[in-house]
C-alpha cells in the first residue's frame, strides 16, 4: 500500500505465474491442435473458447490533467445495439499495477453487466519512494471521461472502485468531481499510510511465528526512519478530510481475513467521516473468507493466491443496478476483526535523527571496515601482520561489518515486502535476524577483549597499530547504543 506494498508480494511474482501459465496453455492448444484437428469446431476457432458472455476487450490510450499518456482495457459486455449500462473504472492498489494485473476482477464485472476499464498506473511521478496521489486522482477521472464517453455506457451511471492505496485515490477523485456517480472501495485505510504499515508489519511478523525485538524494530524504529528519511511517500496522508467531502453513494467492502487494512479501526473512521459529510446513502460490508484485496486465501489472509471468488463482483453488480431505482440507506456490517490496535507513531527524538543514524552508521562502517581494508593491504603487500596488535580486533572488525551490513539489508527487505517474506524462524526469531544478533553479540564481546588486549601491551603498539586500533574502538563504542537502538542486543 506503501513502501511495503509495492508490488513485491504481487506484482512481479504474479506477472511470472501468468508468463508461465499462458506459455502451458499455448503449448497444450497447439498440441491438441495437432492431435485432434478435426474435433474443433469451425466456430471455436475464432474466439479460444469465447462465449456469449465473455467480454469484448478494446485497448484504449488518454491523457491525464498533466498531459501524461496512459493506457488500458475496456472490457465491455455483450449488449444490444444501442443499449447502454453502467460503467466502472478500476483502480488497483500500490505498487507497478498494470491493466493486465486487474483484468481477471474487470472480467468479472463485465460479464456481470458492467462495461470496466483498468489501466496501467503511470509511471512518470509514481514509484517507490514518491507518489502523488493528486496526481493518480487526476488520472482517474481521466479514465472514467473516456469511460462515460463511450456509447455503451450511461453516462449517470458510471463509477469508480478503488482498492487500498486505490480506494485513497478514487475518494478523493471522487470528492473532486460529480462526474463519479458512484464509488467502491476495497481494503480502504481510515489511517496514515505509515501507521497502517507500522500494523501490518506486526501482523505478518507475529503470524510468521517472530516474537522479540524485531517486532518493535519493525513496527516502530524502522517505519519512522523510512518517514524520517523522506522514504516512504504519502507517509502521513489523512484520508479523513477527503472522505468528509465524499457524497456520492459508497460501497466499501472489507475481507473478513484483511490484514493490512487495519479494518477494524478503518470501518468507523469512514463511516463518520461520510456522517460528517451528511452521507446517507452508503453500505459497508464485511466479505467472509477473503482477504485484503477480496480474493481467496489458504493462509488466514496472510498469503498471495491470485484467485477470485466463484461470486467475485456478484453483490456488487446488483448494488449498482439498483442505483438506477434510488439511493441506498445506510446499511454496516460488522468490522472484521483485529488482532492488535494500531498505534500512532512519535516524532523522531533528537538522538533518532536521520542523519544523526547515517553519521553513526558511517563511523561503524569506516572503523570496522578500514581496519579490515589495512589489513587486507598489508597482506597483498607480503607484509608481516603487526605483532602488537590483538587478534580479537580482526574478528570484531569482521562481525561488526557484518551484522552492520546485513541488519540494515534485512530490514530493508522486510519493508520493501512488507514482512510478508521473513525466511525460517528459530526461537522467535527469523535465521538471518537470530544470525544478525549473534553477530553483534560477537562484535561487542571481541571488542572489548581487543581494548583489553590493546590496554596491556599498549606500550609496544606502534604509531600505525595505534591508529588502527584508535578507529576500531571508536566504531566499537557507536555500535553498542546503535545496535541498541535496532534492537541486535535485545531479546
Amino acid at each position: 500500500m506503501t513502501i511495503g506494498s509495492w508490488g513485491v508480494r504481487t506484482g512481479v511474482a504474479r506477472r511470472v505465474v501468468r508468463t508461465v501459465r499462458a506459455g502451458l496453455l499455448l503449448l497444450l492448444a497447439a498440441v491438441l491442435a495437432v492431435l485432434v484437428p478435426a474435433a474443433v469446431p469451425a466456430s471455436a476457432a475464432t474466439g479460444a473458447g469465447a462465449g456469449t458472455d465473455d467480454p469484448s476487450r478494446t485497448a484504449v490510450s488518454f491523457s491525464s490533467a498533466d498531459g501524461t499518456v496512459l493506457h488500458g482495457i475496456v472490457l465491455a459486455p455483450h449488449r444490444a445495439a444501442g443499449a447502454r449500462g453502467p460503467g466502472l473504472v478500476m483502480v488497483g492498489g500500490a505498487g507497478p499495477v498494470k491493466a493486465a494485473d486487474l483484468q481477471d476482477a474487470a472480467a468479472a464485472y463485465a460479464r456481470r453487466g458492467i462495461t470496466t476499464l483498468v489501466y496501467d498506473k503511470r509511471t512518470a511521478g509514481y514509484s517507490t519512494t514518491h507518489r502523488d496521489y493528486g496526481k493518480l486522482a487526476d488520472d482517474a477521472l481521466a479514465a472514467l471521461a473516456v469511460l462515460r464517453a463511450r456509447p455503451d455506457v450511461q453516462p449517470s451511471q458510471a463509477g469508480l472502485w478503488g482498492l487500498s492505496e486505490g480506494a485513497w485515490v478514487v475518494s478523493l477523485a471522487a470528492s473532486r468531481s460529480a462526474d463519479v456517480d458512484f464509488l467502491i472501495t476495497a481494503g480502504a485505510v481510515g489511517i496514515t499510510p505509515a501507521r497502517q504499515q507500522a500494523w501490518s508489519y506486526g501482523g505478518f511478523l507475529r503470524h510468521a511465528g517472530v516474537s522479540g525485538s524485531l517486532l518493535p524494530t519493525m513496527q516502530v524504529t524502522a517505519i519512522r526512519q523510512l518517514v524520517g528519511a523522506g522514504l516512504f511517500p504519502e507517509a502521513d496522508y489523512d484520508p479523513v478530510p477527503v472522505w468528509q467531502r465524499v457524497h456520492q453513494p459508497v460501497l466499501a467492502e472489507w475481507g473478513a481475513l484483511d490484514r493490512e487494512a487495519a479494518p477494524a479501526e478503518s470501518e468507523p473512521i469512514i463511516r463518520q467521516a461520510l456522517d460528517r459529510a451528511g452521507n446517507t446513502h452508503y453500505t459497508f460490508r464485511t466479505v467472509p473468507g477473503v482477504r485484503h484485496n477480496l480474493e481467496l486465501t489458504h493462509a488466514d489472509g496472510y498469503d498471495r493466491p491470485d484467485q477470485l471468488p466463484g461470486d467475485y463482483a456478484a453483490y456488487e453488480t446488483a448494488w449498482i443496478d439498483r442505483l438506477s431505482t434510488g439511493l441506498p440507506a445506510v446499511s454496516v456490517d460488522p468490522a472484521p476483526h483485529q488482532d492488535a490496535p494500531s498505534r500512532p507513531l512519535a516524532p523522531l527524538a533528537w538522538y533518532e535523527r536521520v542523519w544523526l543514524q547515517a553519521l553513526a552508521t558511517g563511523v561503524i562502517l569506516l572503523g570496522f571496515t578500514g581496519y579490515l581494508l589495512t589489513g587486507t593491504a598489508r597482506r597483498l603487500r607480503r607484509r608481516p601482520r603487526p605483532a602488537d596488535l590483538p587478534r580479537a580486533a580482526r574478528w570484531a572488525a569482521l562481525a561488526g561489518t557484518a551484522a552492520t551490513l546485513v541488519s540494515l539489508g534485512y530490514l530493508l527487505f522486510l519493508a520493501i515486502t512488507a514482512a510478508g517474506i521473513t525466511g525460517p524462524v528459530l526461537l522467535g526469531r527469523p535465521v538471518v535476524w537470530l544470525a544478525v544478533q549473534l553477530l553483534a553479540v560477537a562484535t561487542v564481546v571481541a571488542s572489548g577483549w581487543a581494548a583489553a588486549g590493546a590496554l596491556r601491551g599498549r606500550r609496544a603498539l606502534t604509531a600505525g597499530s595505534r591508529t588502527r586500533l584508535g578507529l576500531l574502538l571508536t566504531s566499537s563504542a557507536v555500535f553498542l547504543p546503535w545496535a541498541l537502538y535496532w534492537g541486535l542486543l535485545l531479546p
